[in-house]
């Protein structure tokens, strides 16, 4: 990539948390939708499901944008790996309930993957953050409430620590961001394999 042409960055997720941590973090996004079906991507490793999603939904959205030099596309996607299984998205309430009956005291190893693609070369990069996450060991009222607000319904693992599920994790080992979605460290190692740094993708202010 031309180093005077200032890069772009467009997300590849609907995820508005990925999106206010890059806000939180300068820089600004244009969001694309992949609509991949994420069940036609089968895998037995946690780390090797979540990335080939994140880089299926940034070839996908790559796919329909010009080739504007300086755009560069992120896909990425989170699953938890917990006793054996690989858990995305509940999706019911009956699912997130088994769930945090189950990882209630336990831990489980938060996977997001991360696939960046330059639009005008092609050049790819990629790369999976993992985040060890501590479980409370909640009461059945609190699994039910937590439940009942709909929150860990629709995020990986059911759960989230940047809302109401932060009071239930008791802590975690490596980066709270790759938690929530996005890791910007990891983002950071990903641009410099394009010869370029973060600080030029902060937004300019004035």
């Amino acid at each position: 990539m031309q180093t005077d042409i200032t890069p772009r960055l467009v997300l590849a997720s609907k995820s508005p948390a990925r999106k206010a941590l890059l806000h939180a973090a300068g820089i600004d996004v244009d969001v694309r939708v992949s609509g991949v079906d994420e069940s036609i991507v089968k895998a037995t490793d946690a780390g090797e499901l979540c990335l080939e999603l994140a880089r299926l939904k940034a070839r996908a959205v790559a796919a329909t944008l010009p080739a504007e030099p300086g755009v560069l596309v992120l896909g990425c996607d989170s699953v938890l790996a917990f006793d054996g299984q690989i858990l995305g998205k509940p999706h019911t309430a009956v699912e997130a309930v088994r769930r945090w009956t189950a990882m209630r005291g336990k831990q489980g190893v938060l996977h997001t993957g991360h696939h960046l693609t330059d639009l005008t070369t092609g050049k790819q990069a990629e790369e999976v953050g993992r985040t060890v996450v501590h479980f409370a060991d909640l009461t059945d009222q609190e699994i039910e409430a937590y439940v009942a607000s709909g929150e860990p319904l629709h995020v990986a693992g059911a759960f989230t620590i940047d809302g109401k599920g932060g009071a239930f994790v008791e802590r975690i080992e490596g980066d709270a961001g790759n938690v929530i979605g996005l890791s910007l460290p990891l983002l950071r190692r990903l641009l410099m394999t394009f010869g370029l740094t973060v600080p030029q993708l902060w937004r300019r202010e004035g």
